[in-house]
C-alpha cells in the first residue's frame, strides 16, 4: 500500500509542477494576447522589420522600397481580414451566443473572408514577386535560408 501511495504522491506533485509551469508560461505570454496595437505601434514594428531585413539581406534603396510596399500590402490585407467587426475571436464568439452554433453565419463569415483574400491576393502576389525578383541571386538564396530557419528575422 505504501508503494501505491508514494507513486500517486509523486504523480500528483509532478502534475502540480506541470500545471504550474504551464500557468507561468501562459502568464508570461499573456501580455501579447488581446493587445490592440495602435497605428503608430504597427508602423514602428513595420519599420523595425524593414531595418532588420535590410541589414540581414543587405538591401539597396530600391529593394528596401519594394519590401516596404510588400509590408504595406500585407498590413492592408490583414486589416481588411480583421475588419471593422472586431477580432476573429469576437466574431467566432458571436456565432456561439445562442443554444446552437450559427452555421449560416459561419459560412457567410468564411465566404466573406475567402472572397476578400481572392480579391486582394493579386496585389499581394505582385508585391511579393516585385520584391523577390528584385533581389540578387545571393540575396534570394539568403532569404530562402532565413525562411527555412524558424525565426530567421529575430536574431
Amino acid at each position: 500500500m505504501k508503494f501505491f501511495q508514494k507513486r500517486s504522491l509523486k504523480r500528483a506533485l509532478l502534475a502540480l509542477a506541470g500545471v504550474g509551469v504551464l500557468g507561468f508560461g501562459a502568464a508570461a505570454c499573456s501580455h501579447h494576447r488581446g493587445h490592440d496595437f495602435s497605428d503608430s505601434d504597427r508602423a514602428e514594428m513595420r519599420e523595425r522589420l524593414l531595418s532588420r531585413a535590410s541589414s540581414k539581406l543587405d538591401l539597396d534603396a530600391a529593394q528596401r522600397q519594394r519590401l516596404d510596399a510588400l509590408l504595406a500590402q500585407l498590413s492592408a490585407q490583414r486589416q481588411a481580414l480583421v475588419g471593422p467587426a472586431g477580432s476573429p475571436r469576437q466574431q467566432l464568439q458571436a456565432l456561439m451566443t445562442g443554444p446552437t452554433f450559427d452555421q449560416t453565419a459561419a459560412r457567410q463569415l468564411v465566404d466573406s473572408k475567402t472572397e476578400l483574400l481572392r480579391q486582394q491576393s493579386p496585389e499581394l502576389i505582385a508585391a511579393l514577386a516585385a520584391f523577390y525578383d528584385g533581389l540578387r541571386p545571393e540575396q534570394q538564396a539568403q532569404l530562402r535560408e532565413l525562411m527555412n530557419q524558424r525565426r530567421g528575422w529575430r536574431g
